[in-house]
């Protein structure tokens, strides 16, 4: 298991245009592969097309966690299968394979860029500037870019007098780690190790930083292409973690002395709360499925010994929703009082699952698709200050087709 604690570029964008950004501020825990026909929130009719060999057997088999009792069942469609889009315009333009989005008290915006491993802020109605200073040349110096691999999330872990406590997901030479420093205007301070040995790969690296409900850090990982690392609890790899500000497992963790929340994931890069406190997540399936998961301490998801749904009987959690792989390949999500969205890669998509109350059978209603081709790939919908989306396109990498003006942050406002 890995170890908590410590241990100029050219230009990267050529247009801003009609920045709206507005604050936003989050606490501190105080204690692609890019694949996607239409998506279902009931368990797919038939047995997957493939399903995944579940590789070598760990040491010690986890002892499967029960289906939450809000488990996934048909529900009835929740209106048009597209809504409408009220508003969308480019917030920035010209960037280069941006992957993680988050925002600061004072609206800023802090933007990550994979392969350059460098970080861009943008102040509200302000211009983008590259960050510099010791921990924007340790990214350089660190970060190792290959295949999905790279700078990858970014998220505030709170702010003060001296700066924006800032944590990123980078991928190195050994390993997928989480470094924590602080910035001060366009200036990073040195970073610092505080969770290291996420297994690390080309590809299925996960990535995404969330501050929950709690206050304490979500870390998305992948199984970086050893799929027998989702059902280890002695791997970090397919997993979500749970961590405090420090990198240590947070209190009240599911399994003691660990930071492991929940297992048996493939590849999750999109986490959410919901207002009542349900957390989401959104998942790489290989072949056949993707999924939207609710996310419940302790459990187990079923990588890699099932695929989409058909794992109930064996005690690992149902997704709430499936998607074929052509049709979503989901990477980032965000969560807002009307419902659950999710970039899709492949299905070039942002899919809203409508939420509901989480007595009612799956607690999502029927997917929606917005912005269906439109945007192209898309990796990243944050929920802006103001109440609007910000989606991060991801054309640029080479899996893509850019289109003038690619990558770009758009405003989405949504009907």
């Amino acid at each position: 298991m890995g170890t908590a604690g410590a241990g100029g570029w050219g230009p990267f964008a050529r247009t801003v245009a009609g920045l709206a950004f507005v604050g936003l501020a989050l606490a501190g825990c105080t204690g692609d592969d890019e694949q996607t026909t239409s998506p279902t929130n009931a368990p797919p009719s038939s047995e997957p097309v493939t399903t995944p060999s579940a590789g070598p057997s760990p040491t010690d088999e986890p002892t499967p966690t029960p289906v939450p009792t809000a488990s996934p069942t048909p529900v009835p469609p929740d209106g048009p299968d597209t809504i409408e889009v009220l508003e969308r315009g480019d917030l920035l333009s010209g960037l280069d394979v941006p992957w993680g989005l988050a925002y600061t008290a004072d609206g800023t915006a802090v933007l990550t860029l994979r392969e350059r491993a460098a970080l861009m802020v943008v102040p509200p109605g302000g211009r983008p500037a590259a960050v510099a200073g010791p921990g924007a040349e340790q990214l350089v110096d660190v970060v190792a870019p290959v295949g999905e691999a790279g700078l990858l999330g970014v998220a505030v872990l709170g702010e003060s007098a001296a700066g924006v406590d800032l944590v990123l997901y980078a991928t190195t030479d050994t390993d997928n780690r989480v470094l924590r420093g602080t910035l001060t205007g366009t200036s990073l301070g040195e970073l610092t190790p505080i969770l290291t040995g996420i297994p690390h790969a080309s590809y299925h690296d996960g990535g995404r930083l969330a501050v929950g409900p709690d206050g304490c850090l979500y870390v998305s990982t992948g199984d970086a292409g050893v799929r027998s690392s989702s059902q280890d609890l002695d791997s970090l790899g397919g997993k979500i973690l749970r961590i405090t500000a420090t990198g240590h497992p947070a209190p009240g963790n599911p399994f003691d002395g660990s930071p492991v929340w929940s297992y048996g994931h493939r590849n999750v890069q999109g986490m959410g709360w919901a207002a009542d406190g349900r957390m989401f997540a959104s998942e790489f399936g290989q072949d056949t499925w993707d999924e939207l998961n609710l996310v419940v301490p302790g459990g187990n998801y079923g990588w890699p010994l099932v695929e989409g749904s058909d794992g109930g009987d064996r005690g690992l959690v149902e997704p709430l929703a499936t998607w074929r792989t052509d049709d979503a390949s989901p990477s980032g999500l965000a969560v807002t009082d009307e419902g659950v969205y999710l970039a899709g890669l492949r299905g070039q998509v942002l899919w809203r699952l409508p939420l509901r109350p989480s007595d009612e059978g799956a607690g999502v209603g029927r997917a929606q698709a917005l912005l269906d081709g439109v945007l192209g790939r898309l990796r990243a919908v944050v929920v802006a200050p103001d109440g609007s989306l910000t989606v991060l396109t991801n054309n640029t990498d080479g899996r893509g087709t850019p289109r003038a003006g690619d990558d770009r942050a758009v405003r989405v406002v949504v009907g």
